[in-house]
């Protein structure tokens, strides 16, 4: 019996059943924390990194990323070394305009962020 609860217990803490790194919220992806999250038509999928920096970064901070990523899930290496979490190859951000958790203020942001829905 003792083996039997061992071995459940590493099959539960194994990556095959990592949750997600976001969680939906309605019809969309938050952080932990409730806030939207978004991507930037100008990085592209795939590519493994980000063309937002600087300015740009100050008012859309990077999602971080960790932990076993898989499905849609992935990271891409900013410059800096850290990693950012990516959603089908997209880059993940978050908008200082969002105030509280469920704001989606920087929706359609100059028709290049966008908020991320299956």
């Amino acid at each position: 019996m003792k083996s039997f609860i061992l071995i459940t217990a590493a099959l539960l803490s194994s990556s095959v059943f990592a949750a997600e790194p976001l969680k939906k919220a309605d019809d969309v992806y938050v952080d932990g924390a409730g806030m939207t999250v978004y991507t930037f038509d100008k990085d592209v999928a795939g590519s493994g990194k980000s063309v937002c920096v600087d300015a740009c970064l100050k008012n859309w901070p990077a999602v971080p990323a960790g932990g076993d990523l898989s499905g849609p899930w992935s990271a891409v290496t900013r410059d800096d070394g850290t990693k950012q979490l990516a959603y089908k190859g997209k880059p993940l951000y978050l908008f200082v305009g969002d105030k509280k958790a469920g704001d989606r203020n920087g929706d359609n942001m100059k028709d290049v962020w966008h908020i991320v829905k299956d």
